[in-house]
């Protein structure tokens, strides 16, 4: 038997309610005659799966549309309040978890470090999601039955329709079933998303792509990820390899990834490899405020501090990086040619100092007059777009009736 909050869930991802919620999530506000004509369903259709949403408080009528004679017809909108999604952002070194509204709202936030010991086995891994997840709900004060879903964004590559996290270089993960754990342990719906590609959806619903049918959008952290979004969708390829643009070699003879390979684009432009130049620099005896910082861990943030302060060691790291991400984006410009490219996680808190190399680069190296006009641009959802993203995954299956849509 379903439980009352799965029973919601079903309520809302059939297909008709899909397509009247969408249309209103949409149109941000409409009435009734407005979404049977949008979305060629029936008058007395719509009046009943409307009546059912309001019924479930999914739905709010609002105030009085615009008349052209007779009475005035009543707005429909989202009661963006009445359900809520938990979102896990699965990283290297963190976990970030978040709760959101059905507009994607965020209205609670907490960080919980990876266990000392990285190299988690399957067991060790999926305990500590559970743990966590359970003393995040413990805080939150919306109530249990009011939470719909948990969308689980994690690094490296995932079958999203299984909901199983199939190879994760980093973290050494191989083959996690974590939807179905998850699922039994909280008795929720689960969806599961590479975490570049939950950016991308993220973005697509609430960022920077929302007007764009074809991007790529760059997770630029400790690795790099991309998601791809084409023709309104999001892109997975033919086993869920898609986007994994972090790991195309750029340099035989390069830095050694975790995947292995020498020379992969991660490895000369992510946020590691920012630590790593500036830690040659100062093991080279290089005079740079980096060599003052004390205990502090190097790392992004340290670099782009000292980068606004004026230090040159700084402003060179990020300029050189900057040209790194500009041949990894040329390369997806002239494979995929988007009609632009979003650039987002932790590195592009940097922007400022990266997205002048990165134009230059393409400007200077691109094919066409064209595609060195390609739009490069910052996410709008920022450095926690991936986790806004695995919200997003819940709200795309509620609104869309299937999951990946947008």
């Amino acid at each position: 038997m379903a439980s009352p909050i799965t029973g919601s869930f079903q309520l809302m991802k059939s297909l008709n309610r899909s397509v009247v919620l969408n249309t209103i999530r949409i149109h941000g506000a409409i009435s009734r005659s407005e979404i049977a004509k949008k979305t060629k369903l029936t008058p007395p259709t719509v009046t009943n799966i409307v009546n059912e949403l309001i019924d479930a408080e999914l739905v709010l009528e609002s105030r009085s549309g615009k008349s052209n004679g007779g009475r005035k017809p009543i707005i429909l909108t989202i009661n963006s309040n009445s359900r809520y999604i938990v979102g896990v952002d699965v990283g290297v070194n963190k976990v970030r978890l978040a709760v959101t509204n059905l507009n994607g709202e965020v209205s609670k936030r907490k960080v919980e470090p990876m266990p000392v010991s990285k190299a988690l086995n399957e067991e060790e891994f999926l305990l500590f999601l559970k743990k966590i997840l359970h003393s995040f709900l413990e805080e939150v004060s919306e109530g249990r039955d009011k939470l719909i879903g948990i969308g689980i964004a994690m690094h490296g590559i995932v079958d999203h329709e299984k909901g199983i996290a199939i190879h994760g270089p980093t973290l050494k993960l191989e083959k996690v079933p974590v939807k179905d754990v998850i699922e039994e342990e909280f008795n929720l719906p689960v969806r599961v998303e590479n975490d570049a590609k939950a950016l991308a959806l993220g973005e697509k619903w609430f960022g920077a792509g929302k007007e764009t049918d074809h991007f790529v959008c760059l997770n630029v952290g400790e690795g790099i990820g991309g998601g791809i979004v084409l023709n309104n969708r999001l892109f997975h390829g033919n086993n869920s390899l898609a986007g994994e643009v972090g790991h195309t070699i750029i340099d035989l003879n390069g830095p050694t990834c975790s995947c292995g390979n020498k020379g992969c684009f991660q490895t000369l432009a992510s946020g590691q490899a920012l630590k790593e130049r500036a830690s040659k620099k100062i093991e080279e005896g290089v005079e740079t405020e980096l060599t003052k910082i004390g205990n502090r861990e190097i790392e992004g943030q340290v670099i782009y501090e000292a980068a606004l302060k004026g230090d040159v060691v700084a402003k060179e790291i990020l300029r050189e990086t900057g040209e790194y991400l500009g041949l990894g984006i040329l390369n997806v410009i002239h494979f995929l040619n988007p009609s632009m490219i979003i650039v987002g996680g932790g590195v592009s808190k940097a922007g400022s100092f990266l997205m002048g190399p990165i134009t230059e680069t393409i400007e200077t190296r691109a094919l066409s007059f064209e595609a060195q006009k390609t739009r490069i641009v910052l996410s709008d959802l920022g450095e926690e777009g991936s986790l806004i993203g695995a919200c997003t995954l819940v709200l795309s299956e509620l609104f869309t009736h299937e999951h990946g849509n947008t």
